[in-house]
């Protein structure tokens, strides 16, 4: 009984100095058991943006706007993408690339301030990464159409010539016209628009002047100045064309490297046909995300394994300049924390912080 007494207070001696330490585990190595399971943290930045798209649709009169209406049209068709908002947010997730392997034994000490940088964001759980991205929102395509102002088809009248035999037993030729319906000539249908909206003018002027037999006051003056209005923009756009605007929306993870030095990555693309696409769409322009560290960077992820005996290895951030450049022009800038330029550290897991 003595001897088994003894050993038993010879464990529990054991157990109780167990001593506590941490390892950084490389991607070839095991995982030890009985280890807690920890990240680095490492800094991403979220690039959203609001873009307005402007959509030109030429009229189908354009060719007769200058004869008819004596204003040039354009007659191409045109699509111009505007920037109307810019966020940079960065956030904090975990680094894949430096998980770290943690045995708090059974200090108090250890488990209290492994839970302190823990709250603090210093350590992070493995895997951790922020999921509140925005939906892409792009709006569907809608093709133009123009109503036209005046019938589509006409009368056409063509004289066709029948032998008659007159009193005298003479041949002659008489006239028989003959009418037809056809689709009228595209300049002849723009001729008659172009008269519609002359016409709609002078009424509006005379509406306005008193010119008028009618009688219009009130609310019934207004609608009716509004409603030719509508109308002589409606006919006038089958000269000048149609714009159509309609906002796109996106959102665009960056995620810096670990290294020193300035870094531009490309965040995202601006197409001329389809507006905005990812970075690897090589059909657009490309957005630059510039990163300056404002300070020294010092890689520490090769640090000596045997620093970390007995501590916690944890990460501190570095900040860094960022702006969103579109070539020579700043669509937006703003200073963030980026982890991974920053330094790992270690810090004694026994020590008892004050209260």
């Amino acid at each position: 009984m003595g001897v088994k007494r003894a050993l038993l207070s010879l464990l529990a001696a054991i157990l109780i100095l167990a001593p506590a330490h941490s390892q950084i585990i490389r991607e070839s190595d095991q995982l030890p058991q009985g280890a807690i399971i920890y990240s680095l943290p490492q800094t991403s930045i979220r690039v959203s943006v609001k873009v307005l798209c402007t959509e030109f649709t030429p009229g189908p009169y354009a060719a007769w706007s200058e004869k008819y209406l004596g204003v040039a049209a354009q007659r191409n068709a045109k699509k111009t993408y505007t920037f109307q908002q810019i966020e940079i947010t960065p956030f904090v997730e975990a680094d894949p690339s430096l998980n770290v392997a943690l045995n708090l034994g059974n200090s108090k000490n250890a488990s209290a301030n492994f839970l302190n940088f823990c709250s603090q964001g210093l350590i992070v759980a493995p895997g951790y990464f922020n999921s509140s991205s925005a939906p892409l929102r792009f709006p569907a395509y809608l093709p133009q159409q123009f109503n036209e102002a005046v019938p589509h088809l006409g009368t056409q009248t063509t004289q066709l010539y029948k032998s008659v035999t007159n009193e005298n037993g003479e041949v002659e030729k008489v006239a028989v016209p003959q009418t037809q319906v056809v689709a009228k000539p595209s300049e002849k249908k723009a001729e008659e628009t172009a008269a519609l909206i002359f016409r709609l003018r002078e009424k509006k002027i005379d509406i306005l002047t008193g010119d008028t037999d009618a009688n219009y006051s009130g609310a019934a003056l207004g609608s009716a100045v509004d409603n030719m209005e509508r109308l002589e923009q409606e006919y006038t756009s089958l000269f000048l064309g149609r714009n159509v605007t309609s906002v796109m929306e996106a959102s665009f993870d960056v995620v810096p490297e670990a290294k020193g030095g300035k870094q531009n990555i490309v965040a995202f693309r601006i197409s001329d046909t389809q507006g905005i696409v990812g970075a690897d769409n090589m059909s657009g322009r490309p957005i630059y995300l510039e990163l300056v560290p404002i300070g020294k960077v010092e890689n520490s992820a090769g640090a000596d394994a045997s620093s970390s005996k007995g501590k916690i290895a944890y990460r501190t951030p570095m900040p860094a300049s960022v702006r969103l450049l579109d070539g020579q022009s700043v669509l937006g800038q703003s200073r963030v924390l980026v982890y991974q330029l920053g330094k790992i550290l270690y810090f004694p897991m026994d020590v008892a912080l004050g209260r």
